[in-house]
This record gives C-alpha cells, structure tokens and sequence, in this order.
C-alpha cells in the first residue's frame, strides 16, 4: 500500500513525503514500485535509498569529490549520532539508523566505495576487487536484510555474497562500456596473466578471446557466489524467499546472456530479453529445494567486518528490545539493485550496483 501522511506523525510524515519526492525525480521506477510496497517497509527503505542517491550525485557532481565525501562523512556522524542537519534525507536516515539497527560502519565503507571510484582506483587482484564489491554491494546487502529482520550472521553472510556476485555480473556485463570511460575494473593480475596490457586495452578498448576467457574468470567467479548466497535465501521468511532468489535468479541471468555472446562485452552489452526474463522466473517453483550447505561457510574476507558489524549492532538492538515486527517484502531488494544506477542521466560512475535492464523490458527506461 502506499505510504499516506496520516500514517505516521508530524515531521516524520514530511521527511518521508520529501524523500519520495526525491525519489519520484530522480528514480522514476523506484517511485512507481513503491506504491506496491508495504508502508511499514517502504517508508525505511525509501528513506535509506533518498539519501544513498543524495550521496551519488554528491560524489559525482562536485568537481572535488573529496570535498563531497568530506561533507558526506560530517553528516553521516551527526545523524548517526541522532543529531541530523536540517534536512528530510538526514532525519529520515537517522530514524531509520536508530529503529533499525544500521551500523555506521555499513554506510561509511558504502562512502569509501564512492571514493574508490571518483579515484579511478583499480585493483590488482580478485580479492581487491571483492573488496570493492563488499563497499558498494556487499554494503546494500547487509543493509536491506536488516531492514527485513535478518539477524543472523551465517545469513547476513550469504546477503553480502549475493550482492558481490551481482557486482561482479555488473563489472563483467559493462567491460567496454566502462574501458570507454577510462575505467578497468577487471582484476588486473588476470589480464597480465592473459598477456593483456591494462593501459594498451583502455587506450584501444577491443575484445580478443583472451579478454573474453578473462570475463569468463569473473562469472565463475561470481557464479560461486550465486550458489552460496541460495543457502541463505532457502532459509529466509516465505515473503521475502521468492523476491530475492527472483533478483538472484535474474542477475545471473546477466552472466549467461555475456557467456552466449562469447564473452564479448566490449563491442556489445548484454540484455536479458523480457520473454527470457519470464523463462527465468520460472524456476521459482524450486525455491523449496535450495541447496543449504553453504550456509554455515564463513564470510567472504572481504565482507566479514560488514557481517560482523551488523550482527552486533543486531544483537544490541535486541537486547534494548527496540525491534519491533517484520519488515515484510523483499521486492525492495530487486529493486535497490535494478535501481541505485545513473543510466537514466547518461553514462555514471559505478555506485552501489548497476543494473536498471534486470527487471526492465528492452528499450524502457528506469
């Protein structure tokens, strides 16, 4: 149902009326599915999303990014702290911080990620480059399972996986797109080993099979992940199941388009057609016989602080008992990964996960 003012009171109303209007600016799908949401979910979702996006542009439009992020940190410690600026993004954040348990650990490695990539920073291994996926997926992982009521660290773990396996799909989906623009997010390592110069492929972005056996790499890669995180997913509330093995399902979905195209995501990028879309959704029926082995395997190296640290922040929660009730749908889930992207204002710096083709028909706009 959609959020009404005479839900909740006062200046709570008016901040989330206010990010909504972000939202219906500046993320057009998001606003519209919205109104499919559940109100008790999709007024914190909507607040942490408004504020991520004011975040995004701030990095992106200030000709000194590090002033930006210098000012993104200072708010984040005064709303963090219950002290917001006066403004609706902050307050809305800050009631969400408190009511939910969102570590700040989780929202500053989330600004680290932005750094990472208004630096050009590259990476020279997988690890590194998982490390980057921990900030600007692994992050919105963690984040949206706490908003849904899940606690457990094995099960945060599997959240943080899945959101790293999408941004590796989303890395090797836009190779060229990105060489295009200056950036190389394929671990450089793997390149040197394929006899791939770095800077000889940004100046002359070209696919060769060598290339493509590196993309190749990075979609095995990802699709381990993809098959750790079912083991979380399996065990998640019946609401909330279906929706995220649908995004799961879907973003390597990703990877499979790039691998029937030879691994070519240089000269064209891959889009998963609607009537496959609808093909792949029909494997949902199997969400009962998800395999659960790989729930106990420990955190990534490149998540673990994340999981840690919203694992304890849960359980300080809980021992306040200032949790209250299930924060329904995981539908958000599909959409902050299909949403949190720049295409719709031309091509952007990479932020949180991109990928506003997942859920959309050829041809729309997000």
């Amino acid at each position: 149902m959609p959020i009404r003012s005479t839900d909740i009171p006062g200046q709570v109303a008016e901040d989330l009326h206010d990010c909504r209007g972000q939202l219906r600016v500046g993320s057009r799908s998001f606003h519209a599915a919205a109104h499919l949401l559940p109100g008790s979910f999709c007024r914190p979702a909507s607040a942490l999303y408004a504020f991520c996006r004011i975040a995004d542009d701030a990095v992106d439009c200030d000709p000194n990014p590090g002033r930006a992020l210098q000012g993104l940190h200072a708010r984040l410690d005064a709303l963090c702290a219950g002290r917001p600026i006066d403004c609706a993004a902050d307050r809305a954040l800050a009631k969400v911080v408190k009511e939910h348990a969102i570590p700040k650990d989780l929202l500053e490695a989330l600004l680290e990620g932005f750094a990472w990539d208004s630096g050009g920073r590259r990476y020279q291994s997988l690890g590194e480059l998982q490390d980057y996926g921990a900030r600007v997926a692994g992050t919105v992982g963690a984040m949206m399972a706490l908003l849904m009521g899940v606690r457990e660290p094995d099960t945060l773990a599997r959240a943080c996986d899945l959101g790293v396996a999408m941004q590796l799909t989303n890395i090797a989906r836009d190779v060229g797109e990105d060489a295009r623009a200056g950036r190389l997010y394929l671990p450089i390592d793997w390149l040197q080993e394929a006899g791939i110069d770095p800077q000889g492929f940004l100046a002359n972005p070209v696919f060769s099979p060598a290339l493509g056996g590196v993309v190749k790499r990075l979609l095995d890669e990802a699709e381990i992940l993809y098959r750790r995180a079912d083991s979380g997913i399996a065990v998640l509330p019946r609401r909330c199941a279906p929706a995220m093995y649908a995004a799961r399902l879907l973003y390597a979905e990703i990877g499979h388009e790039v691998a029937r195209r030879h691994y070519d995501s240089v000269s064209q990028r891959a889009v998963v057609s609607p009537w496959r879309k609808l093909r792949v959704l029909a494997g949902l029926p199997a969400l009962s016989l998800l395999p659960r082995p790989a729930l106990g395997e420990p955190a990534l190296a490149a998540t673990a602080y994340l999981v840690n640290a919203a694992a304890l922040s849960a359980a300080a929660q809980d021992a306040r008992s200032a949790r209250t009730g299930f924060w329904g749908r995981a539908a958000w889930f599909v959409d902050v990964f299909e949403e949190l992207d720049r295409r719709e204002r031309g091509y952007p710096p990479r932020s949180l996960v991109d990928d506003a083709g997942a859920l959309a028909p050829e041809g729309s706009t997000s």
